[in-house]
């Protein structure tokens, strides 16, 4: 079986628990995020592989015009319930696929602890810098590829079954994420790795395990005028 053949049903199952559940490297990763943005006021922001709108509320409540964009039709339904009151797309979509979206329609595209589900990273790439618009920018978040060889990925454990289910996931290095990128006429402007810390780890016990070894990474890319 293709190893990204049930990620879409994980996702679905996934999306019950995803906001409660605990889960260290969303953790880390947020406020990373968050800052990393900045100041998105008046912004057309992309929250691409948006799930449950961890980012896309952050986004409209900072003032920008957000599209969320997710092939988990349970995440989005979470999306919808977490988002009321604000005016955000949400659009079901299949992220192997042509974005659904015309050249330059956003200004910035935001990719949340994504790439390891994606096959393709120079189409990926190609289709943000595709729907961005001179000037644009991109902020990347993908769990760190050291992850793996702790044989950790995107995983949890079903409330109903008890199951630990691993929805797929792919072990790209970080040449592969950078030059995925690149290939696609986006220029690198920040790359940085982000280990756990003790004061992580007594938050989310989970994370104790990997005090001191790499959990993210970060990575912003602008686009190329053309």
């Amino acid at each position: 079986m293709e190893p990204l053949a049930k990620v879409r049903e994980g996702y679905d199952r996934w999306a019950m628990v995803y906001d409660d559940d605990q889960n260290p490297l969303q953790a880390l990763e947020g406020p990373l995020m968050q800052q990393a943005c900045g100041n998105v006021e008046g912004l057309r922001v992309l929250d691409i592989g948006c799930g449950t709108g961890r980012h896309t509320l952050w986004l409209a409540q900072a003032g920008a015009e957000v599209t969320g964009i997710d092939f988990s039709e349970a995440m989005l339904a979470k999306a919808h319930e977490k988002t009321k009151g604000y005016s955000i797309d949400l659009i079901v979509h299949d992220l192997h696929q042509r974005l659904p979206f015309e050249a330059g329609q956003f200004d910035m595209v935001v990719s949340g602890l994504v790439l390891e589900h994606i096959v393709d990273l120079a189409y990926y790439f190609s289709e943000i810098a595709r729907v961005l618009g001179n000037s644009g920018r991109t902020v990347v978040s993908a769990m760190h590829p050291a992850m793996f060889l702790r044989d950790s990925q995107a995983q949890f454990t079903d409330p109903i079954s008890g199951e630990k289910v691993r929805p797929g996931s792919l072990p790209h290095q970080l040449s592969d994420m950078v030059m995925g990128a690149v290939s696609a006429s986006l220029e690198l402007v920040h790359f940085s790795e982000y280990s756990g810390d003790t004061q992580l780890a007594a938050v989310f016990p989970r994370s104790k395990k990997y005090v001191g070894w790499p959990m993210l990474v970060l990575l912003q890319f602008h686009t190329q005028r053309r």
